[in-house]
């Protein structure tokens, strides 16, 4: 994980350097600061863990790793804007907009969303592999993923959802972009069958999940300052949550239930699937 982390920083870090080409100073500064903040890196790992235990080479895998972190990037922004949840902490630092302004945060998500598909391309495969993990990474990004649960969310805010009902939610809010960074790694590699792609993806519909049930879970549990956001967010907000609809004791117990689901996909794989696994089990561990 840490040398994985520390690559992407480094691929980051490249990409939002500034440029001979006309462009505003203020705006590629905010961009580095909502992205270069920090930050888990899970969707990142899960694109060089998923596309190494295939066999594709760590090179190969830096453009959609940084393309996937670039997405997220963009969504953290706009998610913390007054228009939206109106958060001030991210990270454990003032939000985007807090820092800058709401006019520049709004545009540090458009060119972030537009640089991670021009960063997708930057790299050495094959033409019509790179067709399919734009494709795949533009669903997961947009009206049928995760913009969709973003705008499912906002419209449930002081609604009582079902359990099938909010899960449906953040399949698309956080799981279509978590799916999307394994596909991406398998579509990286030199060979990717069917089979293994949709129990790859069926290990990623559960760990994402599992993901949304932890932060749910972290927003009762964890203070402020370990989260690096506002503690009781959600709650605030009058949002469904797993905590809410089941209680505390049996979300938790649902989040595990979930990552031990993931690692019997994992299970039935014939490569080395060890890095996934353990990432599996960083999703319900981890305390931010």
């Amino acid at each position: 994980m840490q040398a994985h982390q520390a690559q992407i920083e480094i691929v980051l870090d490249k990409r939002l350097k500034a440029s001979d080409q006309p462009c505003s100073q203020r705006l590629l500064e905010a961009m580095r600061y909502a992205t270069l903040g920090g930050g888990k890196r899970i969707r990142a790992l899960l694109v060089y863990a998923t596309g190494e235990a295939m066999g594709a080479k760590p090179a190969d895998l830096d453009a959609a790793a940084a393309a996937v972190e670039m997405i997220h990037a963009y969504s953290l922004v706009h998610d913390d804007m007054p228009i939206m949840d109106d958060d001030d902490l991210r990270r454990g630092r003032p939000t985007c907009h807090k820092t800058y302004d709401e006019a520049t945060a709004l545009l540090v998500g458009d060119a972030l969303q537009t640089l991670a598909f021009e960063t997708l391309c930057t790299n050495q495969l094959l033409a019509e592999q790179q067709i399919k993990m734009i494709k795949r990474l533009a669903q997961a990004s947009g009206a049928l993923g995760m913009a969709a649960g973003q705008a499912i969310d906002l419209e449930s805010v002081g609604k009582k959802l079902d359990l099938n009902a909010l899960q449906s939610m953040h399949k698309l809010k956080t799981g279509a972009l978590i799916r999307a960074s394994v596909v991406l790694g398998a579509l990286a590699a030199p060979e990717c069958d069917d089979e293994s792609l949709q129990r790859l993806e069926r290990y990623a519909d559960c760990i994402g999940l599992a993901f949304q049930v932890q932060d749910d879970v972290l927003d009762v549990i964890a203070d402020t300052d370990t989260l690096g956001k506002a503690q009781g967010a959600d709650i605030a907000l009058n949002k469904p949550t797993y905590p809410a609809l089941l209680g505390l004791e049996k979300a938790q117990q649902k989040a595990v239930a979930l990552i031990e689901k993931a690692l019997g996909q994992l299970s039935e794989l014939t490569f080395d699937t060890q890095a996934l696994a353990a990432l599996a089990q960083f999703v319900i561990k981890r305390s931010h």
